[in-house]
């Protein structure tokens, strides 16, 4: 049933978005911003902060940065560290190389063979990545094609495609009785996270997995392959992670707790809960090509067909002729390596222990100039702005932590160890700002918790636009072209600007649904094929991304500009009426879920209750943020005691490193958010009990954060 809401909610909707609006000129002829109680001062900081970011010094430093490859725990990538620390220490941060050591593997051999049914080479590689006129491809430390976390062996078995490699595709394949068993699965990337493609085959029986960039999702069937445009190349290959993202991230061996050097042994776990067992190869759409070409058996469903030019078949063993018969060989190399994060600090004056925690991570599976290096480069213009202002005497009122990560692209290592090393001082952070890939093309989008949705929104109303007026108006005014994971620029039902979920698949995980700190991310997307290969690289970035770096400009000022604003607001700026709208409207989809599935009877009743109980209380301590108190402590404590009461101590079932009540990454998906996922999730696995059971606890949470919040009054 729906749960009735009281008058003063249904008012609320519609004079609460016209209190709240941020940024508008006073009758003083001051301007207002929500959380502070006079921002002229405030806005003078700004002021000179926006001033200060260079294009042309984020130009430079994207160019070292991307000097040569610096896959993480090799010496290159110990450079790009000190290059950074160097640069915080310069702008007067007190800065730290944080050492980790970790499990990860590095390749020795991987090869790829394929034969027709009467035993002719079809191709053997993977292929040299190669364009006419690259200056980098030729670099002897362009890594060869492979998978973190794959795993090593020698198999042969026959060929059969799996589409994208999801749960309905393996389904479909199982449906036309299609046995897995010691088959070699391909599938092309896309819609899901590769290691969840890889999990998937395991459970079905496979021998190994070949993952190739379809041109349809990013090759010529997108427009002009580089160097004529930005679209992948033939040759073109996605390297990346299949470690079982979705079940924990970080040094696969100490889920849970930070593996420093001097971590012993019997703290660590085995290994293989989070990894494959498997081989795993990526491949560029020129290797698949032969092996697609020659299977035989049934015609693909259309949704299957990609834009290689001949019909696709699923293959396998067909009618007593042989299909394509496919030979791996993987030699990986796992040893515990060194990596660096990279910390710098400047502590607060007033609210030393309330961190403002923005980060980027570093290292890259090949040069990085989009994917993470634009990212590092606009963080350390942020902090050249940060610097200039301590030159002038400024210094926030919350301690500010700038972080490097190292590791990320074998599963947000350095992330993960750093917040699992420092929980507890994390339980005063007030939030995390990320940025990833922070500049692929000119269209901003971003995503964060509900309760900072209009936070990164009034942050972009005062960020000047290289294309005019402010980021908030170019980015709403737009329509996203971008091939990155991040949600489309589409503005809401509400006539706003569009602001997504958090999922996974970067470093704001570990912060968000480990230890409940409340996160944002940001990025600026445009046509971008060239992701985690060889052509990621300085020469690409100048030519499709970025010439003029107007745009990491851009993105320095709004990763910077969040900091500087959390970092100085008298009240924290959260939003509990806008969440709990939000998790009221997950409740109601999973009510209709749960129906559709026929579960019998489920009570979202308690669940629904406890979100109207979460928004009446955000309600009233709205009002108490409105006109921040002369000592906002007690105030701010319960804001932040709300979120961190959304943490569900026994985590999700079956994986309980994710702990957050409210988003996770899919358990199918790897990268996509699930809302209320213990519900989702349960109702997917058609578990009437434990619903019931993720529900309760959800309820639960739910209202303590309530309760939290209603301890101010």
């Amino acid at each position: 049933m729906t749960v009735r809401k009281p008058l003063a909610f249904l008012l609320l909707l519609v004079v609460l978005p016209i209190l709240v609006r941020a940024s508008m000129p006073a009758q003083s002829g001051q301007p207002t911003v929500f959380g502070y109680a006079d921002f002229s001062k405030q806005a003078k900081v700004e002021e000179k902060f926006l001033a200060v970011p260079d294009a042309k010094l984020a130009g430079e430093a994207l160019k070292t940065l991307t000097a040569e490859p610096h896959m993480a725990s090799t010496p290159a990538d110990r450079k790009t560290a000190e290059f950074v620390a160097q640069k915080f220490r310069a702008a007067g941060l007190d800065t730290e190389i944080v050492p980790y050591r970790v499990l990860m593997n590095l390749p020795k051999v991987a090869k790829v063979e394929a034969f027709s049914a009467g035993g002719q080479l079809l191709m053997s590689g993977p292929a040299r990545e190669h364009v006419e006129g690259d200056p980098f491809e030729d670099n002897p430390n362009v890594v060869m094609p492979f998978n973190g976390s794959s795993g090593s062996g020698d198999v042969t078995g026959e060929a059969v495609y799996a589409n994208y490699g999801r749960l309905e595709d393996f389904d479909h394949l199982a449906a036309q009785h299609i046995d897995l068993h010691g088959k070699i699965v391909i599938v092309r990337y896309g819609s899901n996270f590769r290691g969840v493609k890889v999990f998937l085959a395991e459970q079905r029986g496979a021998a190994g997995v070949l993952i190739y960039s379809d041109p349809q999702d990013d090759g010529y069937y997108k427009g002009d392959t580089y160097p004529d445009g930005p679209w992948r190349p033939a040759t073109g290959v996605q390297r990346g992670s299949v470690q079982y993202l979705f079940k924990y991230p970080g040094d696969p061996e100490t889920p849970g707790v930070a593996s420093t050097p001097d971590l012993p042994d019997t703290q660590r776990v085995s290994p293989e809960g989070n990894q494959p067992h498997i081989i795993s190869i990526p491949i560029s759409y020129h290797d698949a090509t032969p092996i697609l070409q020659n299977l035989k058996g049934a015609s693909v469903p259309q949704g299957w067909q990609g834009a290689l030019p001949f019909r696709y078949h699923v293959g396998g063993q067909v009618g007593g002729q042989g299909g394509v018969k496919v030979h791996l060989v993987s030699e990986q190399d796992y040893q515990r390596r060194t990596i660096w994060d990279v910390i710098g600090k400047v502590k607060g004056t007033e609210y030393p222990d309330e961190w403002v925690v923005a980060g980027n991570h570093r290292d890259a599976w090949v040069y990085g100039a989009v994917d993470p290096n634009s990212g590092t480069a606009a963080m350390l213009e942020a902090v050249h702005g940060i610097g200039a202002l301590l030159k002038d005497g400024w210094r926030p009122k919350r301690t500010m932590v700038f972080c490097s990560w190292d590791g990320e692209e074998e599963g947000l290592i350095g992330s993960t160890e750093w917040v699992e090393q420092h929980a507890t001082a994390l339980e005063k952070a007030v939030i995390y700002i990320n940025v990833d890939v922070a500049v692929a093309g000119p269209d901003f989008s971003a995503s964060a918790v509900p309760s900072l949705k209009q936070f990164l929104r009034d942050v972009t109303k005062s960020v000047p636009s290289p294309m005019g007026a402010t980021v908030y108006d170019v980015w709403r005014n737009a329509r996203s072209d971008s091939s990155d994971r991040r949600p489309s620029n589409a503005p809401s039902e509400g006539g706003d600007v569009r602001v997504g979920d958090l999922g996974s698949g970067s470093d704001f995980t570990p912060f968000l649904q480990h230890v409940g700190v409340p996160s944002t991310d940001i990025g600026s997307g445009g046509p971008y094929g060239v992701y985690h290969s060889a052509f990621d690289n300085y020469a690409w970035f100048t030519m499709n991304a970025d010439p003029r770096f107007i745009y990491l400009q851009e993105m320095a000022r709004v990763f910077g500009m969040q900091a500087l604003r959390m970092a100085d607001t008298d009240v924290l700026p959260y939003d509990y009426w806008t969440y709990a709208r939000e998790i009221s409207s997950y409740l109601e989809s999973a009510r209709k879920k749960a129906n559709e599935y026929k579960l019998g009877a489920i009570d979202f009743s308690p669940a629904e209750l406890a979100a109207s109980h979460l928004a009446n209380a955000g309600q009233r301590i709205r009002g108490i943020q409105m006109v921040p108190p002369a000592n906002p402590v007690k105030l701010n404590t319960a804001l932040r005691e709300a979120e961190a009461a959304l943490i569900s101590p026994a985590g999700l079932p079956n994986r309980p490193w994710y702990k957050h009540t409210i988003y996770a990454p899919g358990e199918y998906t790897g990268y996509a958010a699930v809302v209320i996922p213990g519900v989702n999730e349960a109702i997917e696995a058609k578990d009437a009990n434990r619903t019931r059971q993720q529900l309760e606890v959800l309820a639960d949470a739910l209202n303590r954060a309530a309760q939290t919040l209603s301890n101010t009054q």
